[in-house]
């Protein structure tokens, strides 16, 4: 069987993932078992916290616009029965 020689591929694989593991702490960032899953962890992380980000502006963006009724006098769970009944669109995201 031919021998594969696949130095250069391997280097250029080795060097992306520690490439994107820059910065990061201990064995993590120059052990490449470490750096696989670290790398591998922090794309699931970023993930999911790209899915949670909406959620939690828009849970921030109703605290604001509570807080601002309260100022005028008014609640939050008042004011969006309100616009409802009177058709008035209101971007809450």
């Amino acid at each position: 069987m031919s021998r594969v020689k696949r130095s250069v591929l391997h280097g250029k694989k080795r060097t992306r993932i520690l490439k994107l593991t820059k910065g990061y702490r201990w064995g993590r960032k120059n052990l490449i078992k470490q750096a696989i899953t670290a790398s591998h962890l922090a794309g699931a992380h970023a993930l999911a916290d790209r899915r949670k980000k909406k959620s939690v502006n828009r849970a921030l963006w109703q605290i604001k616009i509570n807080a601002a009724l309260r100022e005028n006098g008014q609640s939050y769970s008042k004011f969006i029965p309100l616009l409802k009944k009177n058709n008035i669109a209101l971007d809450r995201k």
